[in-house]
């Protein structure tokens, strides 16, 4: 790479901030939704949060300030407050599913150069959620991306198993014929990389743009130099978009 390349937007110390080789053998490339194809301060995921609360307060009869600390503790211990209220109350998920992305996408804007750096990526595309899929394409369409992916593999296809969980990546992998070895994951969650890095995928890890703070609970932003994170972005198209061409000389 010459001397006077720009480096990659933010990295893991883990990770060469000038090697991109390893991206050349990607051909699948894989992206979570939420607070990753669009960044948090749209506030979007929020809603869904204050939705959540709500619902908890609603279903159990408390006061808000507690669902909340209980719903946070059900998404920690079991991945999402679903599962949680699956596991903990025996809820059907359809009621909750729907009533939580019941919420304003308008905040969303498109984003053209997000758009074309998704798909100037090499080989197939996927959204995997632990949302529903109605949610993922309110968003991808507002953002001018839905054309651009396979599948949307939402949480009703992972049977309500959500990420981290390592049946529902082998469930979406086998669904697909996906090898793993071949992908790209791109997260907000730390832990939602572990599982995919163990079987061999390139891993990034995306974080807020311009800061590396998140209004979110502390444990969700630990984990950003574990060995399984190997890179760390805060500008995900400018990271596409030096990742394509390196991709893309292979695919040729």
């Amino acid at each position: 790479m010459p001397q006077d390349a720009a480096p990659l937007p933010s990295e893991s110390p883990l990770a060469n901030p000038r090697d991109l080789a390893p991206f050349a053998s990607v051909d699948t490339w894989i992206f979570d939704l939420d607070n990753t194809l669009y960044p948090p301060h749209t506030d979007l995921f929020a809603q869904v949060d204050q939705k959540m609360s709500e619902f908890v307060a609603q279903l159990l009869d408390m006061e808000r300030e507690a669902a909340r600390a209980l719903q946070k503790d059900y998404y920690k211990r079991y991945g999402t407050t679903l599962r949680g209220l699956m596991v903990e109350h025996g809820i059907n998920p359809d009621g909750f599913l729907e009533f939580v992305h019941d919420i304003d996408h308008s905040k969303i804007e498109a984003n053209p150069r997000l758009s074309a750096a998704i798909e100037a990526l090499p080989g197939r595309r996927f959204i995997m959620t632990n949302g529903t899929t109605a949610h993922a394409l309110a968003i991808a369409q507002r953002l001018g991306v839905h054309g651009h992916f396979e599948d949307i593999f939402d949480i009703v296809a992972a049977d309500l198993i959500p990420k981290p969980h390592a049946d529902t990546y082998n469930r979406f992998w086998d669904k697909h014929g996906i090898d793993p070895t071949r992908a790209a994951m791109f997260e907000d969650l730390s832990r939602n990389l572990a599982v995919p890095h163990a079987r061999g995928m390139r891993t990034v890890l995306v974080v807020p743009e311009g800061t590396r703070e998140v209004f979110r609970e502390s444990w969700e932003m630990e984990g950003q130099n574990a060995p399984h994170v190997e890179y760390v972005t805060d500008d995900l198209t400018g990271f596409l978009e030096r990742v394509s061409p390196v991709a893309q000389k292979v695919s040729n």
